[in-house]
């Protein structure tokens, strides 16, 4: 389902070129896709869409709150990619909300484990469905640059 998602992220989302779900689906499936994988990931897609027109959530504190993970959220996604969402936070490039919602999805994904590589896609993929194309350069920089961030 991941490789779905990628897939969509470069032939579609990144171009807003997102055909309606007949076609993407056909087109997906050409490609080579499972039907399986395809339908997770455009109903993947739909619930972040859909979590990030909503409402944003109300967090009452400021700076002084601290986000513990759960069992699940640690024993699925790698510590090195906690610490990159982390990092995104502390360098203000998301917000709280924006890092539930990330975990979120990170969670929400099939597969047993989440590495690095694919907690930078989750990242890229939110934050350019939020118009954040500024930041979407920051964490596309994290992910294709072969080693990591540069820290000035």
């Amino acid at each position: 389902m991941f490789e779905v998602l990628v897939f969509m992220f470069e032939n579609y989302i990144a171009h807003h070129t997102l055909p309606d779900n007949d076609i993407m689906t056909q087109e997906l499936s050409a490609a080579g896709f499972e039907q399986s994988d395809i339908v997770g990931a455009v109903d993947w897609f739909h619930e972040m869409k859909s979590m990030l027109t909503e409402p944003p959530a109300v967090y009452t504190h400021k700076h002084s709150g601290m986000r513990i993970f759960t069992v699940a959220e640690n024993k699925k996604i790698s510590t090195e990619s906690l610490s990159f969402i982390l990092f995104l936070q502390q360098a203000n490039v998301i917000n709280d909300v924006e890092r539930d919602l990330i975990i979120d999805r990170a969670v929400a994904l099939k597969q047993e484990h989440i590495n690095i590589e694919e907690m930078r896609w989750i990242t890229m993929i939110a934050l350019w469905n939020e118009g954040r194309e500024k930041d979407y350069l920051f964490v596309e920089d994290a992910l294709f640059n072969p080693r990591g961030l540069t820290l000035h």
